[in-house]
């Protein structure tokens, strides 16, 4: 078929047009925010301000959830395409500001190219229809699969195999759930419930939001045969607990335990920095207890199988508040800055122990400081740690960033004084509440409240391959590390 002359102008045109969008688009590509330890975790580009995120729990912790999640954001540049964090489920549509979009995967991202370029400095809304699928996680982050139901375990970086997500610390946001599930069970998020409305006879949906904004690795959602169980802490504020409801009874001395732990953590730092607190017990396996905002993860086997003395347990539950303060109202800027989560959580439940248990501080970071040159060489220096195995990223908690950390703040306060120490605890918190943080921030704040410059303190303390003298106890020693033995 011939084609008119004003025809073949048309389509000439339109070719190159065609041509020149294709020019300047490269392929799709996982992004990143520049984070050392993990090159490929957020995207640049946008400010989420919050998440809006709906799952539809059909009763088997095998089956994909159906999901939607609505993201709210504000670009900081022109955007012709967006890249989310998300690798464990099905896309199956998305909108930017109400009109469909085109999608790809690159990596672990979700690549969207909506209709028309998101201007910089403007809002824009991301709607994804997708699902969240729990099998193949466990271990590996994201959903865990309880004996009845789920539950989820999103640190390190593993938030965005449950929902589309800028899956960094660095960019916290508000957060609202609505979960649906069948009326027997009971689904519980961070923050405060708002909602719960029975649908269709047979479900019941739940929806709740924080107060504050969050990182997506402390996200929350559980669902399960549970009990809530509500009791008031310090100032009023609600503590919920939420366990599997068979245990309600059984495991009420430690619940009650928690009020206590409260007052005592305030005593020391100042008020609880959210709405609500408590912890979810979950019938799991997981090998570790985690933080998750507003309502922290603990299993079940270390509450009833009465292996761990009760002075230990009582301990680890002062470390996950603690990180309430430090890790989750606070946040590390990037992930080099753990030190400063798991270093304060180390500390207020190692201080817990020696003053109501009788645990001494000082035993125990003087056992810390003969093994702080192995863990150095092992896992790297508290604030330049090494990166994490590839396959195995929560390997990046090691214990170098554990007693390793809390040693740092031991030979911190022997250096300021025990009330220096106090008002930069004190301090540290105030000032960077509901924000992100950095090392840098934390030693600058140091070096003002103690009157003096400690920056070579902290350089040999945060960043030398051996650990320096401890001040005020010359006699301590630190075992040499063992080279690599030969393969």
């Amino acid at each position: 078929m011939l084609l008119t002359s004003r025809r073949l102008r048309a389509a000439l045109l339109a070719t190159a047009s065609a041509t020149l969008v294709a020019a300047t688009l490269p392929p799709p590509a996982p992004l990143g925010i520049g984070d050392p330890l993990f090159p490929h975790l957020g995207n640049p580009g946008f400010d989420v301000l919050a998440y809006d995120i709906a799952f539809t729990y059909r009763g088997s912790n095998t089956t994909p959830l159906d999901a939607v999640t609505r993201i709210d954001a504000r670009a900081d540049q022109r955007l012709e395409r967006i890249n989310l964090d998300f690798s464990h489920g099905t896309v199956r549509t998305v909108q930017v500001n109400g009109r469909p979009a085109e999608f790809n995967t690159a990596g672990e991202d979700l690549v969207v190219e909506p209709a028309a370029a998101v201007e910089q400095d403007s809002r824009m809304q991301i709607t994804i229809t997708h699902t969240s699928d729990p099998s193949g996680t466990d271990g590996a982050g994201g959903w865990v699969r309880t004996r009845d139901g789920l539950a989820m375990a999103n640190q390190a970086d593993a938030a965005h195999r449950v929902f589309p997500c800028n899956d960094h610390p660095a960019d916290k946001a508000y957060f609202t759930f609505r979960i649906t599930a069948p009326k027997e069970l009971t689904a519980v998020a961070n923050g405060v419930r708002r909602l719960k409305v029975w649908t269709g006879g047979t479900t019941t949906t739940w929806k709740y939001q924080t107060k504050h904004p969050m990182a997506t690795e402390l996200a929350q959602v559980s669902i399960g045969r549970s009990a809530v169980i509500q009791r008031q802490g310090p100032g009023g504020l609600v503590v919920r607990d939420v366990v599997p409801a068979v245990d309600r009874e059984k495991l009420e001395p430690w619940l009650k335990k928690t009020p206590e732990h409260l007052e005592w953590m305030e005593r020391r730092v100042g008020r609880y920095p959210f709405e609500t607190y408590g912890v979810l017990i979950a019938d799991a396996d997981t090998g570790f207890e985690l933080e998750t905002q507003t309502l922290s993860l603990f299993e079940r086997s270390i509450f009833v199988d009465g292996v761990l003395p009760e002075w230990y347990v009582d301990s680890v539950m002062v470390h996950e508040l603690a990180h309430q303060w430090f890790g989750n109202s606070v946040s590390p800027r990037t992930w080099s800055d753990l030190w400063l989560n798991e270093g304060h959580a180390t500390w207020y439940e190692a201080t817990y122990a020696e003053e109501k248990a009788q645990q001494p501080l000082e035993t125990r970071m003087r056992e810390a400081y003969r093994r702080s040159d192995q863990w150095r060489a092992d896992g790297g220096p508290p604030a330049a740690p090494k990166p994490p195995t590839p396959d195995k990223k929560i390997s990046l908690f090691r214990p170098v960033v554990y007693g390793g950390s809390a040693l740092v703040l031991y030979a911190l306060r022997q250096t300021i004084g025990k009330d220096a120490f106090a008002e930069l605890e004190r301090a540290w918190v105030r000032e960077h509440r509901d924000g992100t943080a950095t090392t840098a921030d934390f030693t600058a704040l140091a070096s003002r409240i103690a009157g003096r410059d400690l920056s070579a303190f902290f350089a040999e303390w945060l960043y030398a391959d051996r650990t320096p003298p401890m001040p005020g106890h010359p006699d301590w020693r630190s075992t040499a590390p063992m080279a690599p033995q030969a393969r």
